[in-house]
């Protein structure tokens, strides 16, 4: 198969699809791989290191959309990129369709089979290529906040981990899966008060066992997380549905009730944000004001850290990639439920339950189609 990756074109997204490893491995099973020239000098990779390990540099993205049975990216194509994508096409990434209609609109009348790493789900239920991404953004969303705290940053001016004889902040985390107990990690060793709201009792039963009486753990209701935000200095939405788009649960006028220069980091804004008044922003402008709240809601956090990142996410997305180069995606996806729930669209037609709900939109089960 004719593998190709192309250079991300978001704003200030460093992370690239494939490293020159990655392009070994393909290349060793059989199969021909196109980089779009520069596409890993943000992560540090050369174009003479992807030559080195065998592949073709190619000058532009449209070279590489027009000659590659599958393109391999780390985010959702762009409005630009949308005109390039073609039918039987297999397209690899981070989608985020739930929150996006004009890309799911886009990837449906080009035909494209897309793959959506955050919804394949591995044997134990497991978001196995959302994952490292997820330690990555948890553990951020904590220093970010504590340096958005800063007075010079909007915040009110409260350093994390206090002092002797100064009260230490207190942090506040909606959710306790991946990014939530990396965010607890993060801001239990920066030295903060933290609690961390889940509706999930075996998973606060597994972090009261993990964390002990460092971390102070609540069943999550309306009720709980209206009061908690009021106390808090600190918080940080790590909440996930699977494909669909985060639940509001900050509502607008708790916002009222908060610290004047208090910090929300919504690590969920690729999903629409678990905040109502959250809006996506970039690394360079990453946060705004409302009603006194400082938010931080950078939709690609992990891309701060590109070289870390990419080498995590690639080590998860590879032997899926490999698969899906070396089987083609029909067969590829049949071997394994939770692959095939990474489908997204297949000619035309689309295969994610929870995108269809969340946008309105028919779904079509996968297993009547191929």
């Amino acid at each position: 198969m004719k593998v190709g990756c192309v250079k991300e074109i978001k704003k200030l997204e460093f992370r690239v699809g494939l490293t020159p490893d990655n392009a070994r491995e393909y290349i060793s099973q059989g199969n021909e791989v196109y980089m779009q020239a520069g596409a890993g000098e943000g992560s540090g990779f050369t174009d003479a290191e992807y030559k080195a390990a065998g592949a073709q540099i190619l000058p532009d993205a449209k070279a590489v959309w027009d000659t590659c049975d599958m393109v391999v990216k780390v985010k959702e194509p762009l409005a630009e990129e949308y005109p390039m994508m073609r039918q039987d096409q297999i397209l690899y990434t981070y989608l985020h369709l739930a929150a996006d209609r004009p890309q799911t609109d886009a990837l449906l009348q080009n035909g494209v089979k897309s793959i959506a790493y955050e919804t394949i789900r591995d044997k134990t239920g497991g978001l196995p290529l959302l994952k490292p991404m997820s330690e990555v953004a948890g553990r951020l969303s904590a220093l970010e906040g504590a340096k958005t705290l800063e007075k010079p940053m909007g915040g009110m001016g409260l350093l994390l981990c206090g002092v002797p004889g100064v009260e230490r902040a207190k942090v506040v985390i909606l959710g306790g899966g991946v990014v939530g107990t990396n965010a607890a990690k993060m801001a239990l060793g920066l030295g903060a008060q933290v609690t961390i709201l889940d509706k999930n009792l075996n998973r606060l039963t597994y972090l009261d066992d993990i964390f002990g009486a460092r971390l102070q753990t609540l069943y999550s209701t309306e009720a709980a997380i209206e009061r908690e935000v009021a106390s808090a200095d600190l918080v940080i939405g790590a909440v996930l549905i699977p494909g669909a788009t985060a639940p509001k649960l900050i509502k607008k006028e708790y916002l009222k009730k908060m610290k004047p220069g208090s910090v929300i980091v919504d690590v969920a804004v690729d999903q629409g944000g678990c905040a109502e008044t959250t809006k996506a922003t970039y690394h360079d402008a990453p946060t705004f004001v409302v009603d006194g709240v400082v938010h931080y809601c950078v939709a690609n956090m992990p891309g701060a850290v590109a070289r870390t990142s990419t080498l995590a996410l690639t080590n998860a997305t590879l032997p899926y990639g490999l698969m899906l180069a070396r089987m083609g995606a029909e067969a590829a996806l049949k071997t394994d439920p939770g692959f095939m729930l990474g489908l997204n669209t297949y000619n035309g037609k689309l295969t994610c339950k929870e995108v269809a709900a969340s946008l309105g939109l028919a779904y079509t089960d996968p297993a009547t189609l191929f």
